[in-house]
């Protein structure tokens, strides 16, 4: 596909397109100034686009998945005291230095656990626990000295035993906090005894089970992106293991034959060619099998090979019209789709003779559907041909196959109306089912 620079980035088979040879369109000598400057801008053209692709990643990633929740959380709740300083500065608190002492340290204590509740070895250890009786007993002594807003303590108490508390721990904790609050807060204010205890029970349990909640998400996360590097390190195995396993018996044999065609050329040169011809033939098998190999290790995006269909077409002098609508497709879909676009846009331009190609997409009750459809001549010679001698392992009746395999079905032929007509169908619900049978494969 010709970019805005000039620059060409490969968007398919080379053997899809005319004058197109390793991704590259002819135009130019190789090693020409004009061809050098050509490079040079589209490797800085092709590193810009590849650094804005990975800032754009970055912001999606931080946008879906923030930062874990730390302690400056749960600091907004200390607002709760607001009254009891309000006591102690308006000097309407008996003993307001011992007050505003208590004050204080109740809020050294509670800033203190609920900073190390967001850290797992610190949460876990003694000394947290032991911040946490210190914390409790100053809000018992607060709240049986002033009572009163005072009370409002216990609930702030029972926040930080949930952010530290996990487990089998939990309800005896929970419950012995709004005991403990129910009884002082009746002591002091009688029947206001039932809000502090029901406060207590609340903050306890609801913290402690939307922090274990975010936890497990966060495993749940951590696990989902092991998982992935695991399976692309497997397919990275797969891919070395399946080269090295073409390539070495096929460079093997080829290295063997070719020695006996050195050794038989002077003597028996009809011997020698034979061989010649056996070089020929498993380069050409190998090949093939490295395209098998290639086409179950590579996938790209329905959007780049609608971009890339647009840019072969306006090379070949046909008119491009891609329309598409409906809801974003996962990746297994949009890969095999891409491929029905290449291959049927890649016949058009080389047999059709057409002048208009239209591509759509879009969604057809619970079916994906694409259609590619030409005004050429729709001749049934292009189905299922991959390139020369007719190989079909990329071709329209390979694809085919792996869309029947995904649950859906291609056809290809002359349109009613004229010219040629490709046409694909994938449930969206099986694109998971795709990818298994593909990885399988």
């Amino acid at each position: 596909m010709r970019t805005v620079d000039g620059t060409v980035r490969e968007t398919g088979r080379s053997d899809g397109v005319p004058g197109m040879e390793q991704g590259r369109w002819d135009g130019g000598a190789e090693g020409s100034p004009d061809g050098q400057v050509g490079a040079a801008r589209g490797w800085l053209g092709r590193r810009r686009e590849a650094s804005r692709v990975r800032r754009c990643r970055r912001a999606a990633r931080a946008r879906q998945h923030p930062g874990p929740p730390n302690g400056f959380a749960l600091l907004p709740w200390l607002l709760m005291g607001m009254g009891s300083f309000s006591n102690v500065i308006q000097g309407r608190t008996s003993s307001p230095w011992l007050a505003g002492l208590g004050l204080l340290t109740f809020n050294s204590l509670y800033v203190s656990v609920v900073f190390r509740a967001f850290v797992k070895e610190k949460r876990e250890a003694p000394a947290t626990r032991w911040v946490l009786v210190a914390m409790t007993l100053v809000t018992c002594a607060l709240a049986i000295g002033y009572g009163g807003d005072w009370l409002l303590f216990f609930p702030l108490l029972g926040l930080a035993a949930g952010a530290v508390t996990r487990g089998r721990a939990l309800a005896p904790t929970g419950i012995g906090l709004t005991a403990l609050a129910g009884t002082i807060a009746g002591f002091r204010e009688g029947m206001g005894a039932i809000s502090i205890s029901y406060g207590t029970f609340l903050s306890t349990m609801v913290t402690a089970a939307i922090l274990a909640l975010s936890e497990t998400v966060r495993e749940l996360r951590a696990t989902r992106e092991e998982l992935a590097r695991s399976a692309v390190e497997r397919e990275r195995l797969r891919f070395s293991r399946d080269l090295h396993d073409l390539l070495g018996h096929t460079l093997s044999v080829v290295v063997v034959k070719s020695e006996a065609a050195r050794r038989l050329a002077p003597r028996n040169m009809p011997a020698a060619l034979e061989q010649i011809t056996d070089i020929e033939s498993v380069g050409r098998q190998a090949l093939t099998e490295i395209r098998e190999a290639v086409t179950g290790y590579r996938e790209g995006s329905l959007d780049t090979e609608l971009d890339g269909a647009r840019s072969a077409l306006t090379a070949a002098g046909m008119e491009p019209v891609v329309r598409r609508s409906g809801p974003p497709l996962d990746a297994a879909t949009e890969a095999l789709l891409g491929w029905v676009v290449r291959e049927a846009v890649t016949n058009a331009v080389r047999y059709s003779g057409a002048t208009r190609c239209e591509i759509t997409v879009d969604e057809s009750g619970e079916r994906i559907r694409l259609r590619v459809a030409d005004n050429g001549r729709g001749t049934l010679g292009a189905v299922g041909r991959g390139g020369p001698g007719g190989r079909t392992g990329t071709g329209l009746k390979g694809l085919a196959e792996r869309v029947a395999a995904a649950g859906g079905e291609l056809a290809a032929g002359p349109a009613p109306r004229g010219g040629f007509l490709v046409t694909a169908h994938l449930p969206a619900a099986t694109a998971d089912t795709a990818a298994d049978l593909r990885s399988e494969a």
